[in-house]
């Protein structure tokens, strides 16, 4: 049985998402995003840093949430959510799926630590100004590769569980703006899909 270590509010949703896209049974072991649970002896047993997600799957535990999502559909789902390596589609996938961690996630974590995480006398407006405006370059590239298409390589993929995590992170935090209407509707699309909806949610 595949456990999933969660905390609500982070890169975990990916993961809840995923299982609930392939219908694959999973326990949740539900944490606070506090350092109370992310932080202790027990967590940090199962990632030095304590972060989440993690996944138990017998005797294999992996963490990251790239990772865990290539992991899942080599050993749970073959052939799902991922075009063939001699697909046309393959490259596109294999950009927009490491897109997100590489050029999205890293002006959204400034942002969140700059608006949320932080005590007001200690956020910095400059770094929060120039994260913003990182961000808002970002995602001009997947508005443009949006156009006429309902999901980022056409059919929906893994890149969407991935990239489409950022994607409604930066739209609920102000970073989608009227000049985006292929992402802001992309989305809307993503969570009007019951996996995504649930994983949001939980």
């Amino acid at each position: 049985m595949l456990t999933l270590h969660f905390a609500p509010n982070s890169r975990a949703s990916r993961i809840y998402w995923l299982l609930k896209e392939l219908d694959l049974p999973f326990e949740l072991n539900r944490m606070d995003f506090h350092p109370k649970d992310l932080k202790s002896d027990e967590h940090r047993a199962r990632h030095p840093l304590g972060r989440v997600p993690v996944l138990d799957d017998g005797d294999v535990r992996i963490f990251e949430s790239g990772a865990i999502v290539e992991y899942i559909l080599a050993r749970h789902a073959p052939g799902k959510l991922k075009p063939a390596v001699d697909s046309p589609e393959f490259p596109a996938y294999l950009q927009w799926f490491h897109y997100c961690e590489g050029m999205v996630m890293p002006p959204i974590n400034t942002i969140v630590v700059q608006t949320i995480l932080l005590p007001p006398d200690r956020r910095d407006e400059r770094v929060l100004g120039q994260a913003q405006r990182l961000l808002g370059k970002a995602l001009v590239p997947v508005e443009q590769t949006l156009e006429g298409k309902d999901y980022l390589i056409g059919e929906f993929s893994a890149a969407d569980v991935m990239l489409g995590h950022s994607c409604i992170m930066s739209k609920r935090l102000g970073a989608v703006n009227d000049d985006m209407p292929n992402l802001s509707a992309y989305a809307d699309r993503l969570l009007a899909r019951p996996a995504c909806a649930e994983a949001f949610a939980a």
